[in-house]
């Protein structure tokens, strides 16, 4: 009987009683069994974005007039998809001027220039701070935040909402195109 039973312990530690992915090394006066390969889990990273997308999530300002078509057009997205992007069911909910929308990764510009009509209703500006809708501004060779922010009656958080800066600590250069939020703001 305890034939038996050793044999039956022999045959359940040889490798021909069951089938098994494992290799046996020969190392010497003894066999060691490897571990086979790992098959990785992580998925192959493939991007779904258009060619020529951005490939970030920007905001954009809204300025007076702003309608979802005229900024879906603006960052070459559909308006479906812009208001999509901002929990937004249909264009009764666009909000008014002023507020930040987040524009998808798939818009096709960055940052777009936007040229502003002058308004006919506008009275001329004598001291710079009167009513003034949203613009753009180049930067000239001397601006900083203060002189612009000081030329155009606005605020310094205005001037960084607007643009999008997390910061009063932004480098201007000349020829730099950036936005100006509507006066006493």
């Amino acid at each position: 009987m305890l034939v038996l039973a050793a044999s039956a312990a022999i045959a359940s530690c040889s490798s021909t009683a069951f089938t098994s992915a494992t290799t046996m090394v020969n190392i010497g006066p003894t066999n060691f069994q490897t571990i086979p390969p790992l098959v990785s889990t992580i998925p192959v990273v493939q991007t779904t974005l258009p060619i020529g997308a951005v490939g970030v999530e920007q905001n954009y300002v809204i300025r007076q007039g702003d309608g979802p078509i005229k900024v879906a057009n603006l960052f070459g997205i559909s308006t479906a998809e812009l208001l999509a992007w901002n929990g937004m069911v249909s264009a009764d909910q666009w909000p008014f001027a002023g507020t930040t929308v987040r524009i998808p990764p798939t818009a096709q510009v960055l940052n777009p220039v936007v040229e502003i009509a002058p308004d006919a209703t506008a009275k001329p500006a004598s001291s710079g701070c009167d009513a003034r809708p949203a613009g753009t501004y180049k930067v000239s060779s001397g601006d900083s935040l203060f002189s612009i922010r000081k030329k155009f009656c606005v605020s310094t958080a205005a001037l960084l909402a607007a643009n999008g800066w997390p910061s009063e600590d932004v480098v201007l250069a000349p020829n730099q195109v950036i936005n100006i939020p509507p006066a006493n703001q």
